[in-house]
């Protein structure tokens, strides 16, 4: 059983304004196996705690903690973050050119792992991945997203989560710019990782609509830079039917 814990998390951004404070003090702690929606309007900061915890330099983290199991991950380079377990699927993941995608897989599974996998094994391995999430293999051999539709870039970031096994994953907004069977396809590649791997998932979204699929233990409704309500999967049915403005204008 891991535990990622985030106290009092505060974080602010350079603009040409100065520096502003997003995240206002965020509270909110994650174990094995749970799942937690965060839903929010557009600019409340869902996608900055996605980040911050991840390590991306824009973000300036001016108070709080996070930890996994006890380690303090702010301590942590990106790659460590990695390595102890954390995953972000980002909501525009980004091209890399020069790089296949079997390359890339193979090497970032061999940075976690401390070893190459056994060539045999994980050509299966990642056989098996795209038969299930619908991509025609011949993905494998193109560069890192080049090309790649919103509903191909998002498949290959939740094979990602099914190959590199982490022990958190954090979802960024995996649902934006899918049609309905991707995000059934998506959805439930995010859940057979779960069941397989009995990962944490922090899945940030603005809809409904992914958590008919991935269902979700608790949800927290995001607003001004901080949670300000938590619930069960009933909050999510009541934010569908009322929206956000009760929070926004509180």
């Amino acid at each position: 059983m891991s535990t990622l814990e985030i106290r009092g998390l505060k974080v602010s951004v350079e603009t040409e304004q100065g520096a502003i404070e997003i995240l206002k003090g965020v509270d909110l702690t994650i174990k094995s196996g749970e799942t937690h929606a965060i839903m929010g309007p557009n600019g409340s900061g869902k996608s900055t705690l996605a980040y911050s915890i991840a390590g991306h330099p824009k973000y300036t983290i001016t108070g709080g903690t996070v930890t996994l199991d006890g380690a303090d991950v702010l301590e942590m380079t990106v790659d460590e973050r990695a390595k102890a377990g954390l995953f972000l699927a980002m909501q525009y993941p980004v091209e890399v050119p020069g790089v296949s995608v079997s390359n890339f897989l193979r090497t970032a599974a061999t940075a976690l792992r401390g070893e190459a996998p056994k060539l045999r094994e994980w050509v299966g391995e990642v056989k098996a991945a795209m038969e299930t999430l619908k991509m025609d293999p011949s993905f494998a051999q193109r560069n890192v997203n080049e090309g790649f539709s919103g509903g191909e870039k998002k498949r290959h970031e939740i094979m990602q989560l099914e190959l590199l096994k982490p022990k958190f994953a954090i979802l960024d907004e995996t649902d934006s710019g899918l049609d309905v069977d991707a995000l059934r396809i998506v959805s439930e590649g995010v859940v057979r990782a779960k069941e397989a791997n009995n990962h944490g998932i922090l899945l940030i979204t603005h809809y409904t609509r992914i958590l008919k699929y991935i269902k979700p233990d608790f949800v927290h409704v995001f607003a001004n830079g901080r949670i300000v309500e938590e619930g069960g999967p009933e909050l999510a049915d009541k934010l569908e039917a009322n929206g956000y403005a009760e929070y926004v204008s509180a």
